[in-house]
């Protein structure tokens, strides 16, 4: 009989993910297996792989350990790893909860961007500690076909370009990656936003997810979003000392992003387990050929 591999599913604002619990790290996931199981036609369909692993059991979260207990070893759905994942921290600590490891109220996840604090709500909703950006230096422009748009360059753990335009049908099919200049500012690639306003410390976005394509959210976008409209508005919370707050609007629904006088971004949003199952390792393991 053939081995079988625990997975469950979950999304936070639509942005998907397949779990697979794996506390002692036993399970080989390759760039193809990742990207098979992401498939959405001969897998399972994510937007990405959230590998649930104790963090004294991963060579890259040992050192987080006493920290964190556990890692949040993500790939993005081509096999690819990121650094880090907003949503998929919400559905990570929503995950926990749901598998009886921690229950409401504060708790520590390991990431690749360091160690995050999560506070698991009553109501449902999973508040993250995002850590601070960075907002490196020199000009940015991305482009679709014809038109371009000056950009901020935003770093959240991952980096971003944010680009506020008329519409945001402008941003085009977002399926492959809009190319940018110049492209020192991004080598290893960037997640590209493009951003309309909704109303006061209100707007929506669009985002591609390097690695993934377009998607129906992306937490740290979000986040980088809300620094950039904030710094385009004239607000700077190190310099007033008062908290701003940013409603952001994403395909799949909404997150609220406060960053703080100390610099400190908070991401406030839902996380939903939806199913749970096997997956056949022979299948895997062919399917990643």
């Amino acid at each position: 009989m053939s081995t079988r591999i625990a997975f469950l599913k979950g999304h936070g604002t639509e942005n998907d993910f397949v779990i697979i619990p794996d506390p002692e790290n036993t399970v080989e996931l390759s760039p193809a297996a990742v990207a098979a199981l992401c498939d959405r036609r001969a897998g399972i369909g994510g937007d990405g792989v959230l590998h649930v692993v104790r963090s004294a059991a991963h060579p890259e979260a040992r050192e987080m350990a006493a920290e964190a207990e556990w890692f949040m070893d993500y790939r993005n759905g081509d096999g690819s790893i990121a650094e880090m994942c907003g949503n998929g921290v919400r559905v990570f600590a929503r995950y926990l909860q749901h598998a009886g490891h921690v229950t409401e109220g504060d708790l520590a996840i390991a990431t690749r961007g360091g160690v995050k604090t999560v506070h698991l709500a009553k109501d449902g909703d999973v508040t993250v500690g995002m850590g601070r950006a960075r907002l490196p230096e020199g000009e940015v422009t991305v482009s679709v076909g014809r038109h371009s748009w000056p950009a901020r360059n935003v770093n959240m753990g991952n980096p971003h370009a944010v680009a506020f335009v008329d519409d945001l049908a402008d941003a085009g099919d977002l399926h492959s990656p809009p190319p940018f200049s110049p492209a020192a500012a991004y080598p290893d690639g960037v997640n590209v936003e493009f951003v309309v306003d909704r109303g006061p410390r209100h707007v929506a976005m669009r985002v591609h997810e390097r690695g993934a394509g377009e998607t129906r959210s992306c937490g740290t976008g979000a986040c980088a979003v809300a620094v950039a409209a904030a710094r385009r508005d004239g607000a700077d919370p190190s310099v007033s000392g008062s908290p701003v707050t940013y409603t952001v609007d994403v395909p799949g629904g909404t997150l609220v992003i406060t960053e703080r006088p100390d610099g400190e971004i908070e991401m406030t949003g839902p996380a939903v387990i939806v199913a749970e199952g096997a997956i056949d390792a022979e299948w895997l393991e062919t399917a990643a050929g």
